[in-house]
């Protein structure tokens, strides 16, 4: 089953890449606005207990946002994985990522710190999701699709890259019968479009 979670979202992002890009007649449109990668502590502890192991790759895409959100402060679409190399929880997520620049050209033109923040919904593959007692080493999340949230500082090197310390977090809130949640945290990369 893990298997076939991280191959359909190596799929989705192969797809989504592919979409993003755009054919020559339509250049002037830029849909695809930054990829992000960067590697996690799994399940760190803040926010809850430590019990799942390993490290996380994390693979994000951020879309430009369309007109239609200018209205809540044009957050960025977005989607991703956080891949877990010790074959415990694994999920993908999507949602909207707020952002700011915190402080401009502090060393030269272009650079700066910045801060982001998003919320939306993960998708998982552990299993079982509940009973009593959990399996060892697992957590028991309640329900297969969960909230998420993330927060991020970083420092724009230019307008193209960055690197940061990310955060994040998914759990259903208690609204299932479980609601362990998982808190990642590490650092990550970011490349402009």
């Amino acid at each position: 089953m893990i298997a076939a979670f991280r191959a359909a979202l190596a799929a989705s992002f192969t797809v989504t890449v592919t979409l993003a890009a755009p054919a020559p007649a339509m250049a002037q449109v830029k849909i695809l606005d930054e990829f992000k990668a960067g590697v996690l502590s799994h399940d760190v502890g803040f926010l809850g207990h430590h019990v799942e192991t390993g490290e996380d790759v994390n693979l994000e895409l951020l879309f430009t946002p369309p007109a239609i959100l200018d209205i809540i402060g044009s957050p960025r679409p977005h989607i991703g994985a956080d891949i877990n190399t010790a074959g415990k929880t694994s999920d993908g997520y999507f949602g909207l990522t707020w952002g700011i620049m915190l402080l401009q050209n502090l060393f030269q033109p272009g650079d700066g710190i910045f801060a982001n923040g998003s919320l939306g919904g993960a998708v998982h593959d552990a299993s079982p999701l509940t009973g009593a007692p959990p399996p060892p080493g697992r957590k028991l999340l309640g329900s297969r699709i969960l909230f998420r949230e993330s927060a991020e500082l970083g420092y724009a090197i230019n307008p193209r890259i960055d690197v940061s310390a990310f955060l994040d977090h998914i759990s259903n809130a208690n609204l299932a019968p479980r609601n362990a949640g998982i808190t990642s945290a590490g650092a990550r990369v970011g490349f402009k479009f």
